[in-house]
């Protein structure tokens, strides 16, 4: 199921952040809550993610058009992706016993979360 959203990385987080909110916490608590809205499903023990990645406006379209589709090979993390949606979507996820995750660039941003046996 593909989920129209903004991929957000799992920040760190300390102790602090339960009462002085850090701007980055608070976007990754709003994109947790929205994932959880738009995917309303039991995730599958078994699972493949795809990451779309947006291109920055500041890029050509020369350059987007060379880029769309092609692997994401600098920050944010595909571990710390996964975590975030993990996290977010089941409260222990020790359950899930097969990942496969990517991250690609694309002009519409969001998540493929399908059941990776089929």
């Amino acid at each position: 199921m593909f989920v129209p959203i903004i991929p957000i990385p799992k920040p760190r987080t300390t102790q602090r952040d339960r009462w002085a909110k850090r701007p980055i916490v608070v976007r990754y608590y709003d994109f947790c809550d929205e994932l959880r809205l738009k995917y309303q499903k039991p995730l599958p023990a078994s699972l493949s993610l795809i990451f779309y990645i947006p291109m920055p406006k500041s890029w050509s379209n020369k350059k987007k058009m060379a880029t769309l589709g092609k692997p994401h090979q600098q920050r944010p993390d595909i571990d710390n992706l996964v975590k975030a949606v993990l996290d977010a979507l089941c409260e222990d996820d020790s359950f899930v016993w097969n990942l496969e995750a990517c991250k690609l660039w694309s002009d519409k941003a969001g998540i493929d979360i399908e059941d990776f046996n089929g």
